[in-house]
């Protein structure tokens, strides 16, 4: 037996897993951080029955979208209140949403703007990424290169989207730039004229329902644009980041990818693995709760996702969380039911119910083992972000950890989350796993049920400046 008379709490009589590793073992907690690791420890001042479940790292979800600005008459319904509060009742303990790059400000500025959002209203520890939209020698040459070395290390771009588009140089460009400074580019690749043209197309031929937004941006789309941000990637000499893999054929490119040794990463998302586009050809306007992009593919698709999630062709599964409200006139009914596909705001939610979903639909489906779910879900988001203190059970570690009851069967109900958001596209999935309890920093903050964290808790959390992995793959290269 060990003494545990110095430790805050001792969550005691669970099952440990890490994502290489799962044993028995008590773990000590002391200001907010693992102290020990021991098959018993006794006398601490508290004590938290682990008796029967799992005791996971808590999750890091690195893509999420909160508090973004209005776009036009579109108002996103989660801001850091709502969304750190959901995603800490679905077992997530960190999350990394975006800065966007605001008009009529600097870079500088506009993360200053986005800290004031999160400022007094975050439960949970989070970090941000960037999403840049615009170059210019000011950007390139002094404001981003000084936020890296501040730690915002990572930054999402886009190849489609008209407010958001970038071209071929203005890539390469800003993968100079991370190559120079040890930043990470994150790449929404879909080929923006094919889709322009496809959704002309369609509208034309008077094919305007949300099943049509799937036709408007098939495989091919994303398969061709995952291969020019690579090949991009190769000629800078630089890693990149494909977000929300949605496709087999976009995997496929980063499996011939990686073959070659190029320092390629993915992520997909909960909506790849178990919707399909015929959720968006649902009665009536039911079929727009699915819309985002890229889309949710072909029945056969997913199988091929859990394959490349195997292989570790893709590193992580992250939500995507883009919410916009169903029954709402500045959400996917801004243009009414009438309105065209592409007229209806993207995006879904799913902070809450990522690892749930994930849990069941992979580990006790067997298509994962519980330590490949650990890794994919926190420790190796993580890593790819250097959050070094989040993502592991470890000492020293964040006490950032999860309760999970392996065998808890539950049916996902809106009227259950935690967001601010009229509806859940998993509404009815019956699932088998879920949180009991989530500790942030050593902190209750759910448990059985009922959310115990106060709003402002959380903390900012300051990259480390490279990554881990974007250090290696700079080192190889």
């Amino acid at each position: 037996m060990n003494d545990g008379s110095e430790m805050d709490l001792v969550i005691r009589g669970g099952t440990v897993v890490t994502a290489s590793d799962t044993f028995r073992a008590d773990v000590g907690i002391r200001d907010g951080r693992v102290a020990l690791l021991a098959e018993t420890i006794t006398g601490a001042r508290e004590t938290l029955d682990a008796g029967g479940l799992m005791v996971l790292p808590g999750g890091v979800d690195a893509h999420c979208h909160l508090a973004q600005p209005p776009k036009g008459k579109v108002e996103y319904a989660d801001d850091f209140e709502s969304g750190t509060l959901s995603a800490l009742a679905g077992g997530t303990t960190t999350v990394m949403p975006f800065a966007l790059q605001l008009p009529d400000m600097s870079l500088r500025e506009s993360v200053d703007d986005y800290h004031g959002k999160a400022n007094g209203k975050a439960a949970i520890d989070y970090a941000f990424h960037l999403i840049l939209n615009k170059t210019t020698p000011q950007i390139l040459g002094q404001e981003l290169p000084a936020l890296i070395r501040d730690g915002y290390n990572s930054f999402k771009i886009f190849m489609t989207y008209d407010d958001f588009r970038l071209d071929d140089r203005e890539i390469l460009e800003i993968l100079a730039v991370a190559g120079r400074e040890g930043g990470l580019v994150m790449v929404h690749a879909e080929n923006h004229h094919c889709i322009q043209w496809m959704s002309d197309e369609l509208l034309a031929a008077g094919k305007k329902e949300p099943k049509y937004h799937a036709t408007s941006r098939p495989m091919a789309v994303e398969r061709e644009a995952t291969h020019r941000a690579i090949s991009l990637a190769e000629v800078a000499g630089v890693p990149v980041f494909l977000v929300h893999v949605s496709a087999r054929e976009a995997a496929e490119q980063i499996a011939w990818a990686r073959e070659r040794d190029l320092p390629v990463y993915g992520e997909t998302c909960p909506q790849y693995l178990c919707l399909s586009e015929e959720d968006l050809d649902r009665p009536g306007f039911e079929g727009a709760k699915f819309i985002c992009s890229p889309p949710p593919r072909d029945a056969a698709n997913p199988a091929a996702l859990w394959r490349a999630l195997q292989l570790g062709t893709l590193q992580l599964v992250s939500s995507d969380h883009s919410p916009t409200r169903f029954d709402d006139p500045k959400g996917k009914k801004v243009g009414g039911t009438d309105a065209p596909f592409t007229k209806v705001p993207n995006g879904i939610p799913g902070l809450e119910t990522r690892l749930s979903l994930i849990w069941s639909e992979g580990v006790t489906a067997g298509r994962i083992t519980a330590n490949q779910f650990v890794d994919l879900t926190a420790t190796a988001p993580a890593k790819m972000y250097g959050l070094t203190q989040k993502g592991r059970i470890a000492i020293g570690a964040d006490a950032d950890i999860v309760l999970w009851d392996p065998e808890r069967r539950t049916t996902i109900k809106n009227e259950d989350q935690h967001h601010n958001m009229d509806y859940t596209p998993y509404e009815g999935f019956e699932v088998t796993g879920w949180p009991v309890t989530t500790l942030s920093r050593g902190e209750v903050v759910w448990q059985d049920g009922a959310i115990t964290a106060e709003p402002g808790r959380g903390r900012f959390i300051v990259c480390d400046t490279p990554g881990p992995v974007v250090q290696a793959a700079n080192r190889s290269g």
